[in-house]
């Protein structure tokens, strides 16, 4: 049964792939907040040959746990290339792991990828797109869903119309729309009312994805475009607690409930970055972060210039590493215990508000 959204609000919620940032490891960090209804992985390249099943649970490594992140959300498994047979072939192995889906990438911008005829290239040659759509749907299982991401055009929005009705008539069952051509990069503002134009012009359902930062952004994108449905990318990177903010007028989760997925993504990213580049990616996140929170600016201007691993994490987590662990992990009766709430709170040097309490509390609802 379809779900039915309140006024003003998403019926559901995709989160989006970012390469080289929002992996499985944030994946998996900011599904553990709530709120998102699935996750696309970001692309596993297909080129000229049959891939091996450890390419694909490398980039998807839910691919290990029935297709789900570790709090439970699908994750469909997403592919680019341009030779339809190919990616036919290879979208039959990679159904056979599990995914909860398969997405076909029409809208990565990256100049190499398009180099190589991947991406939102393809959208010069709606014929193409269709051939790839189609390929792919007959190769895989009729049960296993079958979508595409796409941006607005290549070089500009004349040919929009014509390549979500190629993806729509070659079996797909839900297209994401990013409102903006490769040419706009990501550059604002971003164009839904093209989304709006695109919505009526297929028949399936149509996510719109694009310049959503906050729960204002998402009102006047569903009021633009007429959908039901958005996927956010950079936004809910910033503010890990956005789609729960826009399914419930409670708001979103404040930083006692992000601090400890800080740690929680750090571990993970030891487990597959090398040492070099371990630091690096956690910086990532905390300068989106410092969008939202000034904790996470605090938190940035102090390992801002550190590298090291052990000496990163030394300096952002210090002592606290095993009590951010136990209030991560340890749940008592839905909630974090009285002796971990309040040493969390001293860490964090949180006001002991009302509003904190609640944080502190939620604590308990991630801890698994």
């Amino acid at each position: 049964m379809a779900t039915i959204a309140a006024p003003g609000r998403p019926a559901r919620i995709l989160l989006a792939p970012m390469e080289g940032l929002l992996d499985h490891s944030l994946r998996d960090a900011i599904t553990q907040v709530g709120g998102i209804d699935h996750c696309v992985s970001e692309f596993i390249r297909i080129t000229d040959q049959l891939l091996p099943p450890r390419v694909f649970t490398r980039i998807v490594p839910e691919l290990f746990n029935a297709g789900r992140t570790a709090a439970g959300t699908p994750v469909h498994a997403q592919l680019l290339g341009s030779d339809p047979t190919c990616l036919a072939e290879n979208a039959a192995v990679l159904a056979g792991l599990g995914p909860a889906g398969i997405d076909l990438n029409f809208g990565c911008p990256a100049k190499v990828v398009n180099r190589h005829r991947g991406g939102a290239v393809l959208l010069d040659e709606p014929e193409l797109v269709h051939q790839i759509v189609a390929a792919v749907r007959r190769a895989v299982p009729a049960t296993l869903p079958v979508s595409a991401k796409m941006r607005l055009g290549n070089r500009d929005e004349s040919r929009m119309i014509d390549c979500a009705q190629a993806i729509a008539d070659g079996g797909a069952s839900e297209l994401v729309v990013h409102a903006r051509t490769k040419l706009h990069g990501y550059r604002p503002p971003a164009y839904w009312e093209h989304i709006a134009a695109i919505r009526e012009c297929v028949a399936i359902p149509v996510v719109a994805n694009g310049e959503i930062w906050n729960v204002a952004d998402a009102q006047r994108c569903l009021q633009v475009t007429g959908c039901d449905a958005l996927m956010l990318g950079r936004g809910i990177v910033a503010d890990p607690g956005l789609a729960l903010a826009l399914r419930s007028p409670q708001g979103a989760p404040g930083w006692a409930v992000i601090e400890p997925l800080l740690w929680r993504y750090w571990r993970r990213v030891a487990g597959h970055v090398v040492p070099r580049h371990r630091s690096g990616r956690l910086k990532q996140w905390l300068n989106m972060l410092r969008r939202r929170f000034p904790e996470a600016q605090m938190a940035y201007d102090a390992v801002r210039t550190v590298n090291e691993p052990a000496a990163f994490e030394a300096q952002l987590f210090g002592s606290t590493a095993a009590l951010l662990d136990q209030a991560i992990l340890q749940r008592v009766v839905g909630q974090v215990t009285v002796g971990v709430e309040v040493q969390v709170r001293e860490h964090l040097a949180a006001p002991a508000s009302h509003a904190a309490h609640a944080d502190l509390q939620a604590l308990g609802d991630l801890a698994h």
